[in-house]
């Protein structure tokens, strides 16, 4: 391990264990010996990392302080700020929540003449046809995207039909008027793009199909630009 990678570790050791943190519970977690530990909160301490305590007391990091401020430049906060306005307008309800917050958090976190920029950022996102809403639990969805977990569901096509698919879920994207989960379905053998509102009794299997997440997705996404 590399000191960064040390110091790294070390610095997320104090985020994560309860204070004071002593000496000995920070060495265990990142497997060097105390004295390390000792150089290493200098070190911090010397790159501006606030971190109070003393050897045989326990260590305390003070989060903002310890963190460098943020600092983007003008374009880069128009960006951010269309991107959460956009996500808060089409995404799921945990989303939107997500997405709300992330700006209050980014505005707190800014430097003063930056946050101002951010509050009244020119650009901003807004649909006035109301999306579809999911009818499946899309955070559950979402967690069976990113651990590569087959799901199964209910679903109605266009015309109403209804079939029972089970899939290999690869990730949500909006697409036209509606937020679709794409995936690769056992059933049709192929990819496919389910809408969100279209699917019922969302169930998440034991199956996994990981590590082929990544390389699934990017063939999806060809198949679809292809059509």
């Amino acid at each position: 391990m590399t000191r960064t990678d040390r110091l790294f570790r070390l610095l997320q050791a104090l985020r994560d264990l309860p204070n004071p943190v002593t000496a000995a519970c920070l060495a265990e977690e990142t497997r060097v010996s105390t004295r390390s530990i000792y150089r290493d909160i200098e070190t911090l301490r010397g790159v501006g990392a606030m971190i109070d305590g003393t050897a045989g007391f326990g260590y305390v990091l003070t989060e903002d302080a310890a963190l460098p401020p943020l600092s983007f430049d003008i374009d880069e906060i128009e960006a951010l700020v269309l991107g959460l306005r956009e996500v808060a307008e089409i995404g799921d309800p945990d989303l939107v929540v997500a997405a709300k917050t992330a700006l209050s958090k980014l505005q707190a976190r800014l430097p003063e003449r930056q946050a101002q920029r951010l509050k009244h950022a020119v650009l901003s996102a807004k649909r006035f046809a109301e999306l579809p809403k999911p009818t499946v639990d899309v955070s559950s969805l979402r967690r069976a995207c990113w651990d590569e977990i087959e799901v199964a569901f209910a679903y109605s096509d266009a015309q109403g039909v209804c079939t029972q698919r089970t899939v290999k879920p690869l990730g949500i994207t909006f697409m036209d008027r509606s937020n679709c989960l794409l995936a690769f379905c056992t059933l049709r053998r192929d990819f496919r793009a389910f809408r969100l509102d279209r699917m019922q009794d969302l169930q998440v299997t034991k199956s996994s199909f990981r590590p082929h997440r990544v390389s699934l997705l990017r063939d999806a996404k060809a198949h679809f630009l292809a059509t």
